[in-house]
């Protein structure tokens, strides 16, 4: 018999049911609520969560997500807590944290599918009654193409945009990148669901800007950079692009002509895997802290695979950034 717990969100003044062997989070967006998340797999911190009342199992996380001294002060992650009991629980509040955008189902068409390297593919997608659908800069989508199974990508334009830009990686072996690669062509029909996630451009601050990419986590960087120089936010943004050797490298010269525009951005392309190029190399993350010694008040946006994240979040808690100022976006890869 499956055992049941209910969970009450005092911000919206309602509970929700929780199954066994299911977590807060995963109860809370199944029930339609916008809850702060980012990765959903202990990484990022973005669903930190105080415990008002009950118990909750914890799942594995990163100590940089959740310390211990946060768990002694009551605090825990939505993503990772399975309640024991009845729980009172409250995500951290925050007008510029919580992104107060119903998720919905919309239709569109393929505008535009370019090849933007040998393995990512950037799609733009037109959107039937564009006007309502609403993002915040950094967002994700549950991207539903013909034929395959429905796979969450970052969005990489500004909100005000026509088009709807994604950058598809083609995974080894995954059913939907692949069958974007083959197939995906101008008219093809394409649902979109959405929008979710925490990593967004909080537009009331004012501090730095640090924007860290690996390979195709380019995307929502991208599009929080844009947005931040569109609505005139004139603090300097800082944009690192991780990648493994030259030939992993697009959007270059969109960057180049951005900054020669905008006095405030800087753009640095990273490679892991080749020395020689003229550019700078080594990981992502230990390039950025070479750059700078203290990042206390910045805004860090990361986007990129779990070992990209895991490796840059110490270094940045290392320069004084504040562990609720990371702002990750994860990029699991899916199973077949």
């Amino acid at each position: 018999m499956t055992t049941m717990k209910t969970v009450y969100l005092p911000q919206i003044g309602r509970g929700i049911t929780v199954r066994e062997g299911e977590t807060i989070l995963q109860a809370a967006l199944a029930a339609g609520i916008s809850y702060p998340h980012g990765c959903r797999m202990g990484r990022c911190g973005a669903c930190k969560s105080r415990l008002v009342a009950g118990e909750v199992d914890l799942l594995k996380h990163t100590p940089f997500s959740l310390t211990e001294e946060e768990k002694a002060e009551g605090l825990t992650l939505a993503c990772r807590a399975m309640p024991r009991s009845e729980v009172t629980i409250s995500w951290l509040d925050g007008a510029d944290e919580i992104a107060d955008i119903p998720a919905g189902s919309f239709e569109g068409v393929i505008a535009e599918a370019v090849d933007a390297t040998h393995d990512i593919k950037m799609v733009r997608v037109k959107i039937r009654n564009r006007s309502q659908f609403d993002f915040r800069a950094g967002q994700y989508v549950r991207l539903l193409y013909p034929g395959s199974p429905p796979r969450d990508y970052s969005i990489a334009s500004r909100p005000d945009a026509d088009l709807i830009e994604f950058h598809v990686r083609h995974v080894a072996g995954g059913a939907t990148s692949a069958r974007i690669f083959a197939h995906a062509t101008a008219g093809d029909t394409i649902t979109i669901e959405g929008p979710y996630g925490s990593s967004f451009l909080r537009e009331k601050h004012r501090g730095p800007i640090l924007g860290i990419a690996g390979g195709s986590g380019l995307a929502p960087v991208k599009a929080v950079a844009e947005t931040a120089l569109a609505r005139n936010m004139g603090q300097p943004i800082h944009v690192y692009f991780g990648a493994r050797a030259s030939r992993d490298l697009y959007m270059i010269e969109h960057f180049r002509e951005l900054t020669l525009l905008h006095g405030n951005l800087s753009f640095v392309p990273v490679l892991s895997e080749e020395t020689q190029s003229g550019r700078r190399s080594g990981h992502v993350g230990a390039v950025v802290a070479e750059d700078f010694n203290d990042l206390d008040g910045w805004k860090a946006y990361l986007a990129g695979p779990p070992a990209m994240i895991d490796a840059t979040t110490p270094l940045l808690i290392e320069r004084g950034i504040r562990a609720a100022d990371i702002h990750a976006d994860v990029f699991f890869t899916p199973e077949r």
